[in-house]
């Protein structure tokens, strides 16, 4: 199962506390997953904790999933940070600052785990 979503990103209060620590365990656990609703949960057949591959026109990413029912159907959001650049689009245009917000995405459930923050960094170079 595949699931269509609108992917923003943004930074969150845990996130941005870890700035400063981003070879922490804290970090990438506040940063390496993807908050979708419930409905979107019981559409891909996943439960929290569940790694999702998300896909965009800018590359891939594996993350983990967590709940977050304020959150309207078919939207996902990965707190802002190098796993959320993955799959972000890279355009700055001229401001410094990516478009963090509406970039078409397709999640589905993985058995692949997330990459450390070293490893997923390693990746790019490759």
């Amino acid at each position: 199962m595949v699931l269509e979503v609108n992917l923003i990103s943004a930074r969150t209060a845990w996130q941005g506390s870890y700035l400063e620590h981003k070879m922490a365990d804290a970090y990438f656990n506040e940063c390496a997953y993807c908050e979708l609703n419930t409905n979107d949960f019981n559409k891909l057949g996943i439960n929290e904790g569940d790694s999702l591959k998300v896909t965009t026109d800018y590359g891939e990413v594996v993350v983990y999933a967590k709940i977050n029912d304020d959150n309207p159907d078919k939207l996902g959001h990965i707190p802002m940070g190098p796993w959320s650049n993955a799959v972000l689009n890279p355009e700055t245009h001229g401001c410094g600052m990516p478009g963090f917000k509406g970039v078409p995405a397709i999640i589905e459930p993985t058995d692949d785990k997330p990459l450390d923050l070293k490893s997923l960094i390693r990746s790019y170079c490759e």
